[in-house]
């Protein structure tokens, strides 16, 4: 079959409801081609089976740099990190920055979660609209994951600007013209963080940029682009996910009004149901692309040997032989093996943390402000432009 255009699965109209084209490739093209500004070939896989089973694959490998050794110098940071990475260096990468993701970590940070939600919450008064995107489910994230990096507060407005100008170079839109802007903001960005490492070396802090200093300095053979890489790793996946998550699970409820209604009332449905808006809503659509070493056979269609393949998680989280009743919400739903953190060695690493943050985001929310509803047409609402991103723009509400 022709390609599909990236533009054409980057476009804000598909986002908004992109289901019954994955449904008809799931029947008709299970792995189909994809066309993007760039010169090497691209495949996405849409069945649950199949994605399962290449999120495991050691033929697919997630090292780009050995796909793009012409990658500009100064923006290794942008690969050099344990999500780009294979055995040892993967390996290596991720047991030191789990250090700070551990079970008890996480658990010390749900009543700063809780005090956050209700901070921001707080700041809206009754009746008056407001943007549940930019008002409480980007900020909730961007301030747990800065305080857990050691932003400084009074940078926070500085950072959160940086790395949202940052996002086109590793979140692609579809189109090549992004990206050019966006390389000034990264140069700023990884400028900022040389000046931290350089302050924790001095002045060693409780936060995670003195825990990779200070284990780069005990020979875990950190370099400069690993310790750049890893910080920026940290900061879009530590709220990327988690404020996508908040954002379409609250419309999803909002939507769906009995499963909104037993959200509410039932206080032991809250780590089902964020299993169930984490499938429903599949924030990050598609998997971070992998290089086939060789050639690959999924569904009948051989990948070749170079290509870069994704997984379409968005597809395989509503693959009816996986889901009965898969465009159904059902904060019930049980068993629920989906994939929208991921799956092998490359599992999401703040999956517990975006977790923790939906869960009680949400609760926050619906329970503390029953009367929460949109303010226009949940079809008019729009969309952001992006390949692998299923994220609002905006979601204007009141209570």
């Amino acid at each position: 079959m022709e390609p599909v255009k990236a533009s054409f699965l980057a476009r804000p109209a598909f986002k908004a409801d992109p289901y019954p084209f994955y449904a008809r490739m799931r029947r008709d093209a299970p792995v189909f081609p994809v066309s993007f500004p760039a010169p090497w070939p691209f495949w996405l896989v849409t069945r649950y089976d199949d994605v399962a089973a290449m999120l495991k694959d050691e033929r697919l490998s997630r090292d780009l740099l050995a796909k793009l050794p012409w990658f500009p110098r100064f923006a290794r940071p942008l690969l050099d990190n344990m999500l780009g990475r294979e055995a040892p260096d993967h390996t290596r990468l991720r047991r030191l920055v789990s250090k700070a993701f551990t079970p008890r970590r996480i658990d010390e940070l749900q009543g700063r979660v809780e005090r956050v939600c209700e901070e921001l919450l707080s700041k809206v008064p009754p009746g008056r609209p407001f943007d549940l995107v930019a008002d409480y489910s980007l900020p909730l994230p961007l301030t747990i994951i800065a305080e857990l990096l050691g932003v400084p507060p009074e940078d926070r407005d500085r950072f959160h600007v940086l790395v949202r100008g940052t996002l086109p170079i590793g979140v692609p839109t579809g189109s090549l013209f992004d990206i050019p802007g966006a390389f000034p903001y990264f140069w700023l960005l990884m400028r900022y963080f040389r000046k931290l490492f350089a302050e924790r070396r001095l002045r060693p802090r409780d936060d995670l940029f003195s825990a990779l200093v200070q284990a780069e300095e005990a020979g875990d053979r950190l370099s400069t682009d690993e310790l750049l890489g890893t910080a920026l790793l940290l900061v879009v996946a530590g709220y990327e996910t988690t404020m996508h998550l908040i954002a379409s699970g609250a419309l999803a409820l909002l939507e769906n009004p009995d499963e909104r209604a037993r959200f509410v009332a039932d206080e032991g449905l809250g780590d089902s149901a964020i299993e169930e808006l984490l499938r429903y809503t599949s924030p990050f659509e598609m998997t971070a692309p992998r290089i086939a070493l060789e050639d690959v056979t999924f569904a009948g269609v051989t990948i070749p040997k170079g290509a870069l393949v994704s997984g379409g998680l968005g597809s395989a989280n509503r693959d009816e032989t996986q889901f009965a009743d898969p465009h159904r919400l059902d904060l019930q739903r049980q068993p629920n093996k989906h994939l929208a953190l991921g799956g092998g060695h490359h599992f999401c690493l703040g999956a517990s943390l975006a977790r923790l943050e939906g869960r009680i985001a949400l609760t926050t929310l619906f329970r503390g402000r029953p009367a929460l509803r949109l303010t226009q047409p949940a079809e008019s609402l729009r969309w952001r432009r992006s390949v692998p991103l299923r994220a609002l723009a905006a979601l204007p509400v009141t209570y």
